[in-house]
């Protein structure tokens, strides 16, 4: 038997996770919107039978088991706190959290409960392309992983903006190229070689100033421009370029280039190359595909704004939820989820990315510094939170 699943969130990602999650066998129990009427416009389009504004009418149902919390990133540990300790399993998305303080009470809990599952949602560890680019990395084909010398992301897309002023727009909630794509490439690097960001430099800038439609202007601070450079534990350096204010509207590309010490791999979209250096100069050394995407979606995506890659990747991922529950033996088995992103891996990400942004108001090189929390912080923390759902 599967878990019941209750959502937080009404945006866009919603509409794109319940139709996956159905797919895979998942019965969605409640919904929780930021408003009532929010909620039930969402819930009647989905088909979800409960509704709620209130965050414990979802928690306390006996029919869910499992949440996703897809909403406003400063409700992301008061959920998730509130989850574990009354023994829900927690899929969270990115950004993690608004700031380092806010993630590591997300790990506390998860520590304090082992027995639930509590994973954030980096998506792209689980597509295909990035799957085998990793086996061939953990292989040397393009030298040994020590040896990798550069790693370049560039990702050009489609405006991160709603037609409908929210969260997203606005960078102190969140909102941003940094937090919503740049937090996946953080993620991405630290899945694929093994290493963590010691420094970084950053410029984060954003060009969209305001929204522009029937609803009226709104003023944007979320940034739609990043580029940081970050300097890994064994010198290896890695280049990003994020930017969606000169894309024409729904359209996506990614390419990720590792360089190793023999040639290099790089991802176009959801394809892997692989270029192998000659050592016979009598021949010409060219690219050779390793894995090419030919498989379509049956979700329909066509009025969303996640990248079709992302939500690939999201399919993937509940997928292996599928297989973790799919055991009689127990409640839930680890394997199938093993490569996916722990609250352990989400504080690391933000705190590249407070980094970054520290970079970028400085105009210098920052530290990436994670700070610790007191255990007698927690523990007052997992109180509170058990006695709000009693």
């Amino acid at each position: 038997m599967l878990p019941g699943v209750g959502v937080f969130g009404t945006g866009a990602i919603t509409k794109v996770l319940v139709p996956i999650l159905r797919e895979k066998g998942f019965e969605i129990k409640a919904i929780w919107g930021r408003t009532l009427r929010e909620s039930e416009e969402v819930a009647t389009s989905l088909n979800i039978s409960f509704y709620t504004n209130k965050i414990d009418d979802v928690l306390l149902r006996k029919d869910v088991d499992l949440v996703f919390i897809v909403c406003q990133p400063y409700l992301h540990a008061e959920i998730s706190v509130k989850a574990l300790g009354i023994g829900k399993h927690v899929v969270c998305d990115k950004p993690m959290g608004l700031n380092q303080s806010d993630a590591m009470k997300m790990v506390r809990a998860s520590q304090y409960y082992p027995t639930l599952i509590s994973l954030v949602n980096h998506s792209l560890r689980f597509l295909p392309a990035f799957t085998h680019m990793k086996r061939c990395l953990n292989e040397g084909l393009i030298g040994p992983l020590n040896e990798i010398s550069l790693v370049d992301v560039r990702v050009q897309l489609g405006s991160l903006f709603p037609e409908k002023f929210d969260w997203m727009c606005d960078a102190a909630m969140g909102g941003g190229a940094l937090n919503l794509v740049g937090s996946h490439v953080v993620d991405l690097v630290s899945f694929l070689i093994h290493q963590h960001a010691v420094r970084v430099h950053g410029v984060v800038k954003a060009y969209t100033k305001t929204t522009n439609n029937v609803n009226g202007i709104r003023q944007i601070s979320a940034p739609d421009f990043c580029n940081f450079q970050m300097e890994l534990a064994n010198g290896t350096l890695i280049t990003t370029s994020i930017h969606s204010h000169t894309v024409p509207a729904k359209t996506f590309s990614q390419e990720v280039l590792i360089c190793g010490s023999q040639g290099h791999l790089v991802v176009r979209g959801g394809d892997l190359f692989i270029f192998k250096n000659k050592t016979d100069s009598s021949q010409t050394a060219k690219e050779e595909a390793v894995y090419v995407d030919v498989q379509d979606l049956h979700i329909a995506t066509s009025d969303s704004l996640l990248p079709r890659l992302y939500i690939k990747g999201l399919c993937k991922m509940i997928g292996a939820l599928k297989e973790s529950f799919a055991v009689k033996e127990s409640s839930w088995v680890k394997e199938p989820v093993q490569a996916a992103a722990t609250f352990e891996d989400g504080l690391y990400v933000q705190a590249v990315l407070e980094a970054v942004r520290k970079s970028s108001e400085t105009k210098s090189w920052q530290r990436v510094q994670i700070t610790s929390d007191t255990p007698s912080n927690h523990d007052q923390m997992m109180r509170v939170a058990r006695m709000s759902t009693m």
